[in-house]
């Protein structure tokens, strides 16, 4: 499939350490990988075999979820409290009607990333191994396995392992992606464990954080369209709406959304984390390390990447780099 475009745009703002003076990002020219073991677009397998050029051979029947959850296909057979996540079907999956076709529980209606968007930070996650830390449907583990040689899918929840590689499957990327089943402060803790063991694991490029935002209602008023936390004035067109309450990485589930990225940091620096698009920016740029221009052993002044994810006029949520992931310091990547 490649990377898709579409009406996605990404408007990135460089956060220093907490309380540094904002710096707005100019245009900047395509970045190579930066480093040998991030994977390169010429490398062979980039991509995804669609499930009609499947044989019946490479069908694996034991990843065929089918029956484990509805497969809707008419707004009819929708209960209401889904029907605008139905309406976007094919924007979460392209493939959603592809036979057998792909399956959502109703926590993966409300949660899964669409599409454009997860091959969008995809292509910045490009790597060697990358662990996506709560997968559920599989919406972005799918992503990173066009872009990445490994991926390693977590959830606690059975039923969406299941159903996310069901979903793979139909992609033609479940060979490519490793579903286990934990929770991810355990996963942590033992990988931790073992890394600083005789016989330390397969290193861990990058980590993906998508956790629970606490359910749809995270946000309020979502027919219309909300400020955007890194553009200095709304567009033209736009009429004035009620201010949006914060989102504050407390609200995070299943731990304080700053206790959990700390700990993803004793794994690896390279972090994307995905958060709501009205989270509070102050408590992202607190996040680093070092403040007031202070700099790590690499004597390299550490930033993180504000990415904002729209797709046509609406903005869908924010994408943190943090370490190599960032534009404009890729020495940090294998630091």
């Amino acid at each position: 499939m490649g990377k898709h475009r579409g009406a996605l745009s990404g408007v990135a703002r460089f956060l220093k350490a907490a309380g540094a003076e904002e710096e707005a990002a100019g245009p900047s020219e395509p970045r190579p990988p930066p480093a040998k073991k991030r994977k390169t677009a010429i490398d062979d397998e980039v991509g995804y075999v669609p499930l009609e050029e499947y044989s019946e051979l490479q069908w694996i029947k034991s990843y065929d979820a089918t029956g484990l959850v509805p497969h809707y296909t008419h707004k009819s057979q929708v209960p209401e409290k889904l029907q605008k996540y139905f309406a976007q079907r094919t924007r979460f999956l392209s493939l959603y009607s592809t036979p057998p076709g792909c399956l959502l529980d109703e926590e993966g209606w409300y949660s899964i990333t669409p599409e454009l968007v997860a091959d969008r930070i995809a292509e910045r996650c490009r790597c060697d191994t990358i662990l996506d830390a709560f997968c559920g449907v599989g919406g972005n583990a799918i992503a990173f396995a066009k872009t990445c040689e490994r991926v390693i899918a977590l959830d606690i929840s059975p039923t969406r392992l299941k159903l996310a590689r069901h979903n793979a499957q139909i992609y033609g990327v479940a060979d490519r992606i490793e579903f286990i089943l934990g929770d991810y402060i355990s996963f942590a803790h033992s990988y931790l464990s073992m890394q600083s063991g005789s016989t330390p694991s397969r290193k861990i490029d990058v980590v993906f954080l998508s956790p629970p935002w606490g359910g749809p209602g995270y946000i309020s008023g979502e027919s219309t369209r909300p400020p955007s936390p890194t553009k200095p004035t709304p567009p033209a067109e736009t009429v004035e709406h009620p201010e949006h309450p914060s989102y504050t990485l407390a609200s995070i589930q299943p731990v304080d959304g700053a206790e959990l990225f700390h700990l993803t940091r004793r794994i690896t620096r390279n972090v994307a984390y995905y958060l709501p698009r009205n989270t509070r920016l102050e408590e992202i740029s607190a996040l680093l390390p070092f403040a007031d221009g202070a700099t790590d052993d690499t004597n390299t002044e550490e930033k993180v990447e504000v990415e904002e994810e729209w797709m046509g006029s609406k903005l869908k949520a924010l994408t943190c780099y943090f370490g190599g992931l960032a534009e404009g310091q890729p020495e940090l990547f294998d630091a």
